[in-house]
């Protein structure tokens, strides 16, 4: 079996393959060899147009295995009777540790803080305590229930949000009736044609005043045009690891907005992550091989 894996760091902790495993680094740039037009199994980096558009040309192609949680930017360019793998639960550690040290610098000014110190301007500024908020957890999956644990050290009152109801979680469609009750809103939501725009102006609009928005989801679930104008006017502060459109332009208004925290796509990109979705393709390879029913597989689109 051919496998072809990026040539990241990380990439050490696959463990033992099977014997009969042929392993294959993806270069990090340059063409790609005509040698991965025979890969059976295929890990592709994300964004990587490269592979993606020698998907279809790959005849022996069976397994896509993601490193990423999300796999919004392979399922255009995934061919029919492929199975397609996400990383689930490989980065729900470090998502949750960026998302709480989101809300803690927002609520504690450390941006603005630093750009004081920078300036040289010793500038008191009154900052917010994170006990006793009211937090929403907007996509409450494993990241979610990671970032909860974390969030249970800070005594605040959770409202829970999935796709679908269940007990203690309400479902998306109740988002407009819950949203005026959060003081903090963590968007960890997939990217589907039901999550875009859904954070839209009058979405956006039931947040109240002073209310904090994290998104380390994807950019596009928000209208980025209708929270400009929000943080312009004051009304509410954000904290975005991701944006729409990404990466962001220099001259984009965003960046400029009072009371926002951006960071580049990077709050699951740590190497204990990398690792641990590398020890998942290992595994997956491993069961392949033994033809057994493989972990994380994507269906239905999502």
């Amino acid at each position: 079996m051919n496998l072809w894996i990026p040539d990241q760091a990380g990439h050490d902790a696959l463990g033992q393959l099977p014997e009969d495993v042929s392993l294959h680094l993806i270069p990090s740039d340059g063409e790609l060899p005509d040698a991965i037009l025979g890969a059976e199994f295929l890990v592709p980096s994300a964004g990587d147009s490269r592979a993606l558009q020698l998907l279809s040309r790959m005849p022996a192609l069976r397994v896509v295995q993601t490193l990423s949680a999300g796999v919004d930017w392979l399922l255009p360019f995934a061919p029919g009777g492929v199975t397609l793998c996400d990383a689930a639960g490989s980065r729900d550690v470090a998502v949750a540790e960026w998302v709480l040290a989101a809300i803690l610098a927002s609520r504690k000014l450390l941006g603005e803080l630093r750009d004081s110190q920078r300036e040289h301007r010793w500038s008191w500024r009154a900052t917010s305590e994170l006990a006793g908020s009211t937090v929403m957890i907007l996509g409450y999956g494993t990241i979610g229930r990671a970032v909860e644990h974390r969030l249970k050290a800070f005594d605040v009152e959770l409202i829970r949000v999935a796709r679908t109801a269940r007990s203690g979680v309400h479902a998306v469609d109740e988002l407009g009736s819950l949203l005026g009750a959060a003081d903090v809103v963590v968007v960890l939501l997939p990217l589907t044609p039901a999550t875009v725009g859904l954070l839209d102006a009058e979405m956006l609009g039931h947040l109240r005043p002073g209310a904090l928005l994290v998104n380390a989801a994807r950019g596009a679930i928000l209208d980025t045009a209708a929270l400009v104008e929000l943080l312009n006017a004051g009304r509410l502060s954000a904290a975005l690891d991701v944006t729409d459109p990404e990466p962001l332009p220099a001259d984009h208004p965003l960046w400029d907005a009072p009371g926002v925290l951006i960071t580049p796509h990077l709050a699951g990109d740590t190497l204990a992550a990398e690792r641990r979705a590398f020890a998942l393709v290992g595994e997956q390879v491993r069961r392949y091989a033994r033809g057994e029913p493989l972990r994380n597989i994507v269906e239905g689109g999502y």
